[in-house]
């Protein structure tokens, strides 16, 4: 059983009771596995299920690699027309790639509608200016994300 003073704690219990609808639920009825990586079907669906599950923009499914039968093809759908994601390439969305931590934070900033950073002070190194990332960052540490 994790320990409520896990960092990770309080947002997975949130996210497991979030309404109108949970967000996620865990890999097994007994583990969440809190280190497992996410791949980019998984962070999608967090993020539509989120909002509230809304209905797909996009005109058709582009991608070969997602069938309409799984989980995450009305997400995909959903972030795809609303500008949050790409595929990897014109024609594959690339479900079962792991998400990087900027993949994640610009899914996310993309999500709730690209808002400008209000600084232009940039903490990290490893961070350029010229990364597709930079904005989505620098809001995601402004804003606590």
């Amino acid at each position: 059983m994790t320990s409520p003073e896990a960092y990770f704690y309080e947002p997975v219990y949130w996210a497991l009771r979030h309404e109108p609808c949970q967000i996620t639920n865990g890999t097994d009825k007994t583990h969440f596995n809190p280190n497992k990586l996410c791949t980019r079907s998984q962070v999608v669906t967090f993020l539509w299920r989120a909002v509230g599950k809304p209905e797909a923009v996009a005109e058709g499914n582009p991608f070969t690699d997602v069938k309409p039968e799984e989980y995450y093809y009305d997400a995909m759908l959903w972030a795809v027309g609303n500008g949050i994601t790409n595929g990897v390439n014109a024609t594959n969305f690339g479900p079962g790639k792991n998400c990087t931590r900027a993949s994640v934070v610009t899914f996310i900033w993309r999500a709730m509608g690209e808002p400008e950073p209000t600084s232009e002070t940039n903490p990290f190194t490893d961070v350029k200016e010229s990364d597709y990332f930079y904005s989505a960052v620098l809001w995601a540490e402004e804003n606590g994300v």
